[in-house]
């Protein structure tokens, strides 16, 4: 048995405890992050993550700050636009098409799209070599005990940490989470999403586009080419057994269903891998510290894929408690330190879910007058300049 000494203890190895992991690290602090699974690295392996990100303008100046952009930049394409187009019926009859460009709020794209394990395989190689990292793969958290000045930690193969501040990284499922007694509100809408890669006959133009129907949106979102030809990543939301009919259907069944609902807005999508299924809900922790213990990420708040808001949501924890524990360098996890990361985080998440729950359910309706409510507000939002430039204020992310 081993004692490790460390000013942070991350549980999690995913793509927001790996980028947790760094930017202390660079802040400063000695970081000892566990996972019990090792980053899946490669496209075509089992348990490999085949959704993307676009990472948004606070998430890039995260990654710079730390010295991560330049290993993913090179993997990155940028978003000038999103384009959202409104259907009905089937096959979807175009009603209306409305795109927010980025030149409204600067100079900068709204972000950049990376493919989430091409991520965590550069994430995995900077750890192995940054300062203050101990990274424990295939080893996961299992017990805690919290006292005054410290937390200790126990890890499934018998070694104990010691640390100032532990951070619950570790997903909707987050033992660490459990262990220190904090509970999770749950809202389920019976849909789940499909995540996979095409290419197409048609270039993107870098212009990310949500396509609305029925069961929620069909989002395109521009790659580097593959193969010299246009690539998106596609997230793709249905009810669940529509879901589960898609995700086994035969290819070329597939990519005709795939080209009818995309409305052939990029030519014909083939299929390039595996495909991927994931369940849609909204789960938000009830707190979002105790003692010891910050909760960030998908262990503090799940959210449908709608808006880039998922994993940005999760670094915008992480600039917050990285901001709240850099006022006390000697001591991270003070009480102190995890009320002001608790009161920068709680609003903006809680108002983030139920903005997001509204928009999913308004979303996937199949209801005629509730589709003409979507219709409505697509409109209003975008016509009217102030409202579109403060609702992409807001898409960013906290000010």
């Amino acid at each position: 048995m081993q004692t490790h000494d460390a000013d942070i203890f991350i549980s999690g190895g995913g793509i927001a405890g790996q980028v947790a992991a760094a930017v202390f690290a660079a802040r400063g602090f000695s970081v000892v992050l566990a996972d019990p699974v090792p980053p899946v690295t490669e496209a075509d392996l089992d348990g490999s993550d085949l959704r993307s990100t676009a990472f948004l303008r606070p998430a890039r100046d995260l990654f710079e700050a730390c010295g991560l952009w330049p290993l993913l930049e090179p993997h990155s394409k940028p978003l000038d636009s999103l384009a959202v187009i409104d259907t009905t019926g089937w096959p979807p009859v175009v009603r209306d098409r409305r795109t927010f460009v980025a030149s409204d709020m600067g100079d900068e794209p709204f972000g950049w799209n990376l493919m989430n394990w091409v991520v965590r395989r550069e994430l995995w190689g900077y750890l192995q070599d940054a300062p203050g990292v101990t990274a424990l793969y295939g080893t996961g958290f299992k017990t805690i005990v919290q006292r005054t000045g410290e937390a200790i930690i126990g890890l499934d193969n018998g070694d104990r940490v010691r640390t100032r501040l532990a951070i619950a990284a570790d997903g909707k499922f987050s033992p660490l989470r459990e262990a220190a007694g904090i509970e999770v509100a749950t809202t389920r809408y019976g849909q789940k999403s499909l995540a996979f890669t095409v290419t197409h006959e048609l270039p993107h133009d870098n212009i990310s586009t949500e396509i609305y129907n029925e069961g929620g949106p069909f989002t395109i979102v521009p790659l580097p080419d593959i193969g010299g030809k246009p690539a998106s990543a596609i997230v793709w939301m249905n009810f669940g057994p529509r879901a589960v009919e898609l995700m086994e259907m035969e290819v070329p069944a597939f990519e005709e269903v795939m080209f009818i609902r995309s409305t052939g807005l990029l030519g014909w999508m083939h299929l390039e891998g595996r495909r991927s299924i994931w369940p849609i809900i909204t789960q938000t922790a009830k707190r979002l510290t105790e003692g010891r213990v910050a909760v960030v990420a998908e262990a503090a708040h799940a959210l449908p894929p709608i808006g880039a808001q998922g994993l940005n949501t999760s670094l915008n924890d992480i600039i917050a408690l990285l901001d709240a524990a850099g006022k006390s360098p000697g001591d991270p996890g003070t009480p102190a330190a995890l009320a002001a990361y608790e009161a920068a985080r709680k609003p903006d998440i809680a108002a983030r879910a139920r903005v997001i729950d509204a928009f999913n359910r308004v979303a996937r309706s199949g209801d005629a007058a509730v589709q003409a409510l979507r219709l409505a507000g697509l409109k209003a939002v975008h016509d009217i300049s102030p409202v579109r430039k403060g609702v992409m204020r807001a898409g960013l992310g906290p000010r």
